[in-house]
């Protein structure tokens, strides 16, 4: 064969690319638990957001002639102690657990992102001064902790907020400033300082990025525990106060005084409590799984 008819290139396969159903069954194939506690989470936020067209009743508006009714056609979940219907009250709640969990776990990790990273940038008496303060704060419990902040600032949604993030700022921080050591000692971030680059650059451009992993990792765990406590301190009479419907307060209302005679009044409460954080904690280890790359590679 002569040389001029010898093939000029290759032809090579481009490879195929995955589609969004592809995509989505090879995840549910690894990570089914994961799938499963996205779901929960997807439901979640999609009944707070949708919650007054759910809904069938006014979560506040008393029905004086079905005090402790039943769950049937008319209340599918019953009503409770004040004639409220159960159903409507979760679906309003889900808004409450939601926008408080949300709310304090991105405020309280983000303020610890930017603590964590700058306290492992800056290292010498800065960082050893920081990691005392942050050891004090996390000798306390996360409810001990926030009990302190509700006595401090008040009941109310925006007092429970901020009596939630307080205590996720410490453990946020930690965690961002041990992978924050190891970004501090690559050569890019020397030879950013050599060049001349502002500390308040080096850390935006260079230190934030390398660090969001743990970062997004630890939202979706704040999420769930910020709802348990946002519940808890409901509860105890120190959170979100009537006529607010929320998961907790109808736990108070009814986890002991109707345990027998409307135990429905307490149980589909504690699912929706118990549900919640399930999926929450299912989401955020397989968030974890898929962006550690120690798990991933497994």
């Amino acid at each position: 064969m002569a040389i001029s008819e010898l093939p000029t290139s290759v032809e090579t396969a481009a490879p195929r690319r995955r589609t969004a159903w592809q995509q989505f069954k090879r995840v549910a194939r690894r990570q089914p638990l994961g799938v499963a506690g996205g779901a929960i989470v997807i439901l979640m936020i999609l009944m707070a957001i949708f919650a007054d067209v759910i809904a069938p009743y006014d979560p506040t508006a008393m029905n004086y002639s079905a005090f402790t009714a039943p769950p049937g056609t008319e209340f599918w979940l019953g009503t409770d102690q004040m004639g409220r219907d159960v159903f409507s009250r979760i679906v309003h709640g889900a808004r409450t657990a939601v926008f408080v969990g949300f709310v304090a776990s991105i405020v309280g990790a983000g303020i610890g992102l930017v603590l964590g990273v700058g306290s492992a940038y800056f290292g010498g008496k800065i960082d050893l001064v920081f990691q005392r303060v942050m050891d004090i704060f996390m000798s306390f419990p996360l409810i001990i902790m926030a009990l302190a902040m509700v006595a401090i600032f008040g009941t109310g949604v925006d007092k429970v907020i901020v009596a939630i993030t307080i205590p996720f700022i410490p453990r946020c921080a930690r965690v961002v400033r041990s992978t924050a050591l190891s970004v501090r000692e690559m050569p890019y971030v020397d030879a950013a300082r050599s060049i001349g680059y502002s500390h308040t650059r080096i850390i935006l451009r260079h230190m934030v990025p390398n660090v969001m992993a743990p970062f997004l990792i630890m939202i979706t765990a704040f999420v769930g525990q910020a709802i348990l406590l946002e519940a808890s301190l409901s509860y105890l009479g120190l959170g979100v106060q009537e006529p607010t419907p929320a998961w907790g307060l109808m736990l108070q209302g009814g986890a002991e005084l109707y345990a027998e005679s409307a135990p429905w009044v307490a149980i589909f409460p504690g699912l929706a409590i118990t549900l919640a954080v399930f999926g929450f904690n299912l989401f955020g280890d397989a968030v974890r799984d898929m962006l550690d790359p120690k798990l991933r590679s497994q």
